[in-house]
């Protein structure tokens, strides 16, 4: 019997969940799909500068995790960028930081912009 998976821990989804080119015949390009943890990944490192180990802390997953979702979100974003394929981020193992641990986020994410409570 395999282990299950652990839901990562994510602030909030994304407010565009499809990227592409600015064509027509978008809808006839080939989809990459990138997990929504893999976005908390990109948004957590790249967006906010924090380090994998602060991430992990974040997610509540392992140093090692963070590392393997960073790394297939960055192959996937350069599959997209030079491919000109269509980024869908959807789907995932994660759980959304419940309101008592509102202290573990990031405060600046949209959960918590500017002070105000966005409702999900």
């Amino acid at each position: 019997m395999s282990r299950p998976r652990k839901w990562k821990r994510v602030c909030s989804m994304p407010e565009s969940d499809l990227f592409g080119p600015l064509v027509q015949d978008v809808h006839e390009r080939e989809v990459v799909v990138m997990s929504i943890e893999e976005f908390e990944a990109i948004r957590l490192i790249d967006q906010e500068g924090l380090t994998q180990d602060e991430s992990a802390a974040r997610m509540d997953v392992a140093r090692g995790t963070v590392q393997r979702l960073y790394s297939d979100a960055r192959a996937k974003l350069a599959e997209s960028l030079v491919n000109g394929s269509v980024l869908k981020i959807d789907g995932g193992d994660y759980q959304l930081y419940a309101d008592q641990d509102s202290r573990r986020g990031c405060g600046q994410c949209r959960r918590n912009r500017c002070g105000r409570r966005v409702e999900e």
